[in-house]
């Protein structure tokens, strides 16, 4: 295959090695196996269209811009441009405080088509719904509060009426029991 001639059917790994020898091909690989789960999740986050639309726009903006910050030893790639993309939506629902609405967590169906990119996500997805699903419910709730409404964890801690600490420390147990279901299931995180 042509060094210079990026597709969607290179690995993460050539594709994000791509990135950073600034192939501009690439970001395009990259918005095509990744793009409408980007959007899924920022929509799903700040339940606004256009909103949804700038915050991918400036994700994948930034995946340009800072590609030699990947570091695979960190995370997938995907995990990578998913977090900038959380960060993103969490600036902008911060931003615009008072104006939060929470959407169901099954509301990730119905925000993202069949088409998407790799058939893989659907059932990484679906595992991280099962996931989340097992989790006791003071974990669950924490870590829903924390990653699709973008509370931080002191209104985490308001909102639920308990202390800091534990809000900390179901964070970190829920991700773990999270991190341990996806890794049995074979999900690279």
């Amino acid at each position: 295959m042509d060094p210079t001639r990026v597709t969607v059917y290179l690995p993460d790994s050539e594709l994000a090695a791509a990135l950073q020898r600034g192939e501009p091909r690439a970001v395009e690989a990259l918005y095509d196996r990744y793009g409408r789960l980007a959007f899924g999740l920022a929509l799903r986050m700040v339940t606004d269209r256009t909103a949804a639309e700038d915050i991918v726009q400036d994700a994948f903006i930034s995946v340009w811009r800072n590609a030699s910050t990947y570091d695979p030893s960190r995370g997938s790639l995907r995990s990578w441009l998913l977090s900038i993309v959380h960060h993103r939506a969490i600036d902008q629902l911060r931003g615009s405080a008072g104006r939060r609405t929470e959407a169901p967590l099954d509301a990730m169906e119905r925000l993202t088509p069949d088409a998407f990119a790799v058939e893989s996500a659907d059932a990484d997805r679906i595992e991280i719904r099962n996931g989340l699903s097992a989790l006791p419910e003071a974990q669950r709730q924490t870590l829903e509060l924390a990653y699709f409404a973008g509370l931080t964890h002191v209104e985490i801690a308001l909102r639920m009426g308990v202390p800091l600490g534990t809000v900390k420390g179901r964070m970190r147990m829920g991700l773990e029991k999270l991190r341990d279901h996806l890794q049995e299931k074979g999900i690279e995180l």
